[in-house]
C-alpha cells in the first residue's frame, strides 16, 4: 500500500516539460523540512498500485504521462509502483530532492537536491535527466557545482517567498544569461492559477 495524498490532472508547471499535460500523483511524506516548501504533503490515503492506476485513468483518460511528485515521492515508489504504470501504457515522470535511491524504469527523473541548505539532504542519485535549483538559497559556487551533475538539462527557478509571493525573477534571469548552461524554470502553474 501506498499513502497518497492526491490524484490530479493539469499542466506540468516547472522545468523542460512546463505546459505537458501530465497526470500528478502526490505521495505523502518527506524525509526533508525546506523552509520555502509550498506543499501540504502529510496527510495520504492508502491505496495499492493497481488503486492508483485505476484513479490515474479517472483524472485523467486519455493521458498516458504522469509525474510522481511529493513531498518525496521516493520514500515508497517502488518497481511494484513503476511496473503498474508501465503495464498500463504510462509514462513515469518523478520530481525527488535525490536523497533516496531511484527503481529501474522511471522515464524521467527531475532531481531538485536541497543538501545545500537542508540538513540530512545529501544526494544519493548519480544522474537525471533534469537538475532543477532553486535560485537564491545557495551561493554561485554550489550553484556551479550542480552544472556538472549528470543531466541532460540544467535548470534554475525563482525562489518565492510563500507569504508575501515576491521573488527573485530578475536576479534569476540575469544569472541565467550571464551562465547559458542553465535555463529559466518559471513556476507557470502558480502564474495560471492552476495546481
Amino acid at each position: 500500500m501506498y499513502a497518497v495524498n492526491e490524484i490530479f490532472y493539469s499542466l506540468q508547471g516547472e522545468g523542460l516539460w512546463s505546459g505537458t499535460p501530465m497526470v500528478f500523483v502526490r505521495l505523502s511524506g518527506c524525509n526533508l523540512r525546506c523552509p520555502f516548501c509550498d506543499t501540504d504533503f502529510r496527510h495520504g490515503q492508502p491505496m495499492s498500485a493497481s488503486e492508483i492506476v485505476a484513479r490515474v485513468r479517472e483524472a485523467g483518460p486519455d493521458c498516458r504521462r504522469i509525474c510522481l511528485t511529493g513531498g518525496e515521492p521516493l520514500l515508497q515508489a517502488d518497481e511494484k509502483l513503476i511496473q503498474a504504470f508501465h503495464e498500463a501504457g504510462y509514462a513515469i515522470h518523478m520530481e525527488t530532492n535525490g536523497t533516496c535511491k531511484a527503481p529501474e524504469g522511471l522515464d524521467w527523473i527531475t532531481l531538485s537536491p536541497k543538501e545545500d541548505f537542508v540538513p540530512d539532504g545529501k544526494v544519493v542519485l548519480k544522474r537525471a535527466d533534469e537538475v532543477k535549483l532553486v535560485y537564491g538559497l545557495s551561493d554561485e559556487a554550489k550553484i556551479e557545482r550542480w552544472a556538472a551533475f549528470p543531466a541532460s538539462y540544467h535548470s534554475l527557478q525563482p525562489c518565492a517567498n510563500p507569504i508575501t509571493g515576491e521573488s527573485n525573477v530578475k536576479e534569476t534571469m540575469e544569472y541565467v544569461l550571464k551562465h547559458p548552461h542553465w535555463r529559466l524554470s518559471l513556476q507557470t502553474h502558480k502564474m495560471l492559477n492552476i495546481r
